[in-house]
């Protein structure tokens, strides 16, 4: 007897002491449900886990469990038809926007990606090489890792030009503030009422 027959074995005994305890509490109260008793006889009598899980979506179906449900009836999203078995979770971190617990090799691929606009966020060039050091230790430190798991190919970064490209844009970022500033301040002069002009 392999597994799945030890299992349906089982099932099929469950069933059948459900539904002996169904029928003698029914029996004892004066009243048998046709249908909860119509639906252990199906239970009881079906063949494979195939049948076995028909029915089980069949009678949530009647007591509407599925109503609802934005994909009952219909294909689930991402679905391209290839296998597939992280499906599910992997829509659950791009849902919920999960963080901290993908593999290396895909949380620094996306740290690669942002890194840019983090280095950005920071005011001093000593913070900027902190954190350019630190990732690239962190690289270092996944590529050795042999726990499994997707290589690690996201490249280390040259900290001085990493650090040479920061100030660029620092500088850029400056003079494109300064030339919005001086339009602001030029246009706001010549929106200036002339209220010392004299009314003839």
């Amino acid at each position: 007897m392999n597994d799945v027959d030890a299992r349906m074995d089982r099932l099929r005994r469950a069933a059948r002491y459900r539904y002996e305890r169904l029928v003698e509490s029914e029996i004892e109260r004066g009243s048998l449900d046709p249908d909860e008793v119509r639906e252990e006889r199906r239970l009881l009598q079906a063949k494979d886990v195939g049948q076995h899980a028909r029915a089980l979506i069949e009678e949530a179906e009647r007591r509407g469990v599925f109503e609802g449900n934005p994909y009952h009836g219909k294909p689930l999203p991402s679905n391209d038809g290839r296998h597939d078995p992280d499906w599910w979770i992997r829509s659950k971190i791009e849902r919920e926007q999960i963080s901290g617990i993908a593999p290396p090799a895909f949380a620094l691929r996306k740290e690669d990606a942002e890194l840019e606009d983090q280095l950005d966020a920071l005011s001093t060039e000593g913070d900027v090489r902190d954190v350019l050091e630190d990732f690239n230790a962190r690289v270092k430190e996944a590529r050795r890792q042999l726990l499994g798991g997707p290589p690690v190919v996201t490249p280390l970064r040259d900290v001085d030009a990493a650090v040479s490209a920061w100030h660029a844009r620092r500088e850029a970022r400056a003079a494109s503030d300064a030339a919005a500033a001086a339009a602001r301040a030029a246009a706001s002069d010549t929106r200036q009422p002339r209220w010392w002009r004299r009314r003839r």
